[in-house]
């Protein structure tokens, strides 16, 4: 089964198109897979992916973005193969971000995904981190017959969640001194947080594809760059993106302590408004008055223009590495670029 491709030159490369074409492949296979968990896991998994409220009826919800599915079956396209072939590599990695992000409101006390109630929040914390399992065991099952596939995503799990630890650690490290997060430890953290996985998608699809394992590493890196461009830009949503779009509170990362590039950046620069901030943080963000005046602070020391800047880097980066290996992949060179242009 093809994506069914408009013809050549019709509106080519764009990123929604695309990623509506791919879901509409996606999730038929997505839903067989889910429909062999144990009907309660089955029941909450169809709530985390979008196809019902918390009592099981069926909605047209936000099932997320699609973005990493959309890859890998993009990158298989881009080597010549039918997108089929890389379906079980794309229910695999939504799978494991589902699992991801199951966890990750549990970890983060975030009571808010996609504009509705989180996993854990709708049902407890217990039925959702095991529903977290269930989607992590799943997707394992995808690739179970596929050594060289199931080689990639093993390793992607590996480094998210050390990349997710490591992001954990940052909390507990001050903002100043001899042990602050150093941008460096920021880029490794996020490559691997955020960048594995993407990075195994894209892999996934041109190993499913019929690519040799050279083309994979090298598209696994482009992920890695990928990843870091995208996790800036959820850092800069995380502070001043539009709550009524990215369906969290405003200022969110802020409230929670969190070491985002922004501030990193802010806090490295020289002047006044970095000076400021410093002393702001070391007192606390203890009201909404603090963490606004902490948001304007690390906006006016340049904090969110560097961090759009370190953004783009990583992206030209990811688009160099397409551009040399994957040079006809316009869809899926277009889908890498609207990644640091959403605004949610």
């Amino acid at each position: 089964m093809s994506l069914s491709r408009p013809p050549s030159g019709e509106r080519a490369g764009v990123p929604g198109e695309a990623v509506e074409r791919c879901r509409r492949l996606l999730e038929p296979a997505l839903r067989e897979a889910v429909a062999g968990l144990h009907p309660w896991s089955s029941r909450m998994a169809g709530y985390t992916l979008g196809w019902s409220d918390a009592d099981g009826r069926p909605q047209a919800g936000d099932g997320g973005k699609g973005v990493r599915p959309a890859l890998a079956l993009l990158a298989a396209e881009a080597v010549g193969a039918d997108a089929a072939a890389a379906v079980p590599g794309a229910v695999a990695v939504e799978l494991v971000h589902a699992f991801s992000l199951a966890h990750d409101d549990i970890i983060d006390h975030d009571e808010r995904r996609r504009h509705r109630a989180a996993l854990w929040k709708a049902y407890g914390v217990g039925p959702a981190l095991l529903t977290g399992d269930a989607l992590l065991a799943l997707a394992v099952a995808q690739l179970a017959t596929a050594p060289e596939a199931m080689r990639l995503l093993s390793a992607a799990l590996t480094e998210l969640v050390h990349g997710q630890s490591t992001d954990m650690a940052f909390e507990n490290r001050p903002w100043h001194g001899p042990h602050a997060v150093t941008l460096d430890e920021y880029t490794r953290m996020a490559a691997g947080k955020t960048g594995s996985l993407l990075g195994a998608a894209a892999a996934l699809g041109v190993t499913l594809g019929g690519a040799p394992r050279e083309l994979a590493d090298l598209m696994w890196e482009m992920g890695r760059d990928l990843g870091v461009a995208f996790q800036i830009t959820d850092d800069v949503l995380g502070i001043w993106g539009d709550p009524a779009v990215t369906g969290k509170p405003i200022h969110s990362d802020l409230r929670r302590d969190k070491k985002t590039l922004p501030v990193l950046c802010a806090l490295a620069a020289d002047g006044t408004a970095a000076r400021d901030l410093s002393a702001l943080l070391a007192a606390g963000l203890g009201d909404e008055d603090a963490i606004g005046a902490a948001a304007r602070l690390v906006e006016e020391a340049g904090g969110r223009a560097h961090a759009q800047a370190l953004a783009d880097h990583h992206l030209a980066a990811a688009l160099r590495a397409l551009d040399t290996h994957l040079p006809h992949a316009t869809e899926l060179r277009a889908l890498c670029t609207s990644l640091t242009t959403r605004t949610h």
